[in-house]
């Protein structure tokens, strides 16, 4: 049997109220969810509403304030630019795909180290906390590399879009305008006929 969702109430004194523990908790405590990649879900304790998104923007925004921001401010520019824009369901998908392709990446590597030197090995974890440190630059590289090429990628995706919904407008037949088969009606009084004016 699958293991229940761990559920966590928010009270109307923004207290948070985890079932599991039947404890009140902080942000920090879920944040500490979080990084454990343990599945939860916060709800209004009145109304039931899902409040999970919200209180994982509460984590990022504490995160962001903090002394080592991720996001600059040019990026959170363009992010909130994308809101109401037709690309906006597709921009959240890329952002999405890329962070899988990181972690994804990130996990392999903590698995190469794992086989040569053992699961709880703590020349492993020794190893991978050297590596963090001192192949940072490398690393920073390795990714500036990837986001640059997802960045033509889907530059390129988009140019394809509207070259394709260009297309597809031009493909209308509009009145008083001929393109070809299907020409449209002219006003009367100005009818043509194979001959000549009637």
């Amino acid at each position: 049997m699958a293991e229940q969702l761990r559920l966590i109430k928010k009270y109307p004194n923004r207290r948070l109220y985890d079932t599991k523990t039947s404890s009140y908790i902080t942000l920090s405590d879920v944040k500490e969810l979080v990084l454990g990649h343990e599945e939860f879900q916060v709800v209004d304790a009145k109304t039931g509403e899902d409040l999970t998104r919200s209180i994982l923007l509460q984590i990022i925004l504490e995160e962001e304030a903090g002394g080592a921001p991720m996001f600059t401010s040019d990026l959170l520019a363009h992010m909130i630019r994308f809101y109401g824009n037709a690309m906006q369901g597709m921009m959240g998908k890329y952002l999405e795909n890329n962070i899988k392709a990181f972690t994804d990446m990130q996990q392999k590597l903590q698995d190469q180290a794992k086989s040569i030197y053992g699961e709880n090995s703590p020349i492993s974890q020794d190893l991978w906390a050297q590596f963090l440190n001192f192949q940072g630059p490398a690393m920073q590289s390795l990714m500036g590399a990837y986001t640059e090429q997802s960045k033509k990628m889907f530059m390129q995706m988009q140019e394809q879009i509207e070259n394709q919904t260009r297309n597809i407008f031009s493909g209308f037949q509009f009145p008083n305008f001929k393109a070809g088969e299907g020409e449209a009606e002219a006003p009367k009084g100005q009818e043509k006929s194979a001959g000549g004016k009637k």
